[in-house]
């Protein structure tokens, strides 16, 4: 991620604007700006523990955390959490990820995705609080080719799907500043990912078949933690709620899971040429041939054009980020 400068993005009172925030953001340290962050063990999670700091105190819980709660199973209680914290901003990095599973048990992935979300969002606007809260591209039915934006019509072909998208109508209906930011296909370097998955199969065979038919770009869950900080940041120095909206996040490009599965590949054997990766044919098959409980959308390529535009940042290609990623764990 770059944030672009220069005169392509300047106005005439460019300085009195950029003096104006760095005194807002100024005034924020010197304040010890609080910021409740739930889900620190999940992948994005994890890599915000890291960017919020420079930006003030971070209370980082997770769903076992006490005395103060973080399980989103528990709206009550995680609602008392956030009133004993009073934290200048939320950010919810929880969720119900368990897509099939949740087909089996929409009322835990609906507590989760939904109800305690309109709880945070509740109370955030209560204490004038800013919220960041992720969603994904499983708010479409992934028709088309072409990337979704933001103002779309929403489609969702599964209960995951169907959760998150009522969390953000939650968020919406609550009036509170918020950042919502759709993202897909997160990795990361810790914990599982396709791209390890693929590297044991390719020991272990030889031969995979991995999908074609489903489009998208891998996105870090680095990526999206620095993000984060710089348009919260942003969103809070500027003062200005007119940023407060859904936005697209995800890496540059656009790949399939199989192609995906080759890059990884054939990344991994130029950086360890002694890797013993067996697998010599990578074999493209459509979605039908892996049934799953839930629908999974063809196309989950994200617009983010508007992210770009109003935080002035360029995204790297998902290429950069997986290869930096293999490079770190190979």
């Amino acid at each position: 991620m770059t944030t672009r400068t220069g005169s392509a993005n300047s106005t005439p009172d460019g300085g009195t604007q950029a003096c104006r925030a760095a005194a807002c953001q100024g005034a924020l340290q010197d304040d010890a700006m609080k910021i409740l962050l739930l889900g620190k063990n999940g992948q994005v999670g994890w890599e915000l523990q890291r960017s919020l700091l420079p930006l003030g105190e971070v209370v980082a819980l997770d769903r076992a955390s006490t005395p103060l709660c973080g399980d989103l199973l528990r709206p009550g209680a995680l609602a008392e959490t956030v009133r004993a914290l009073a934290p200048d901003v939320i950010v919810n990095a929880a969720a119900y990820t368990a897509v099939d599973k949740a087909e089996s048990e929409p009322e835990a992935a609906r507590t989760i995705n939904a109800e305690a979300v309109g709880v945070l969002a509740r109370e955030a606007q209560a204490l004038g609080a800013w919220l960041v809260h992720y969603s994904t591209d499983y708010v479409f039915d992934g028709g088309g080719n072409q990337p979704w934006q933001e103002d779309q019509a929403t489609g969702p072909l599964s209960v995951y799907g169907q959760t998150k998208l009522e969390g953000e109508q939650q968020i919406a209906a609550s009036g509170v500043k918020h950042l919502i930011f759709r993202t897909s296909w997160v990795y990361a370097a810790r914990g599982g990912n396709f791209a390890k998955t693929m590297l044991r199969l390719a020991q272990e065979r030889d031969k995979l078949a991995v999908i074609d038919d489903q489009w998208g770009a891998p996105t870090g869950a680095d990526l999206i933690a620095d993000v984060t900080a710089h348009a919260l940041r942003t969103a809070m120095a500027s003062g200005e709620e007119d940023l407060s909206g859904i936005y697209h996040l995800v890496a540059g490009g656009e790949t399939t899971w199989n192609r995906y599965a080759r890059f990884v590949l054939e990344t991994a054997r130029k950086i360890n040429p002694a890797l013993n990766l067996t697998a010599q044919e990578v074999q493209a098959v459509d979605t039908s041939a892996f049934p799953t409980p839930a629908r999974r959308p063809h196309n989950s390529r994200l617009n983010t054009h508007k992210l770009q535009q109003r935080f002035a940042l360029d995204l790297p290609d998902w290429q950069t980020g997986v290869q930096r990623m293999l490079q770190e764990i190979l």
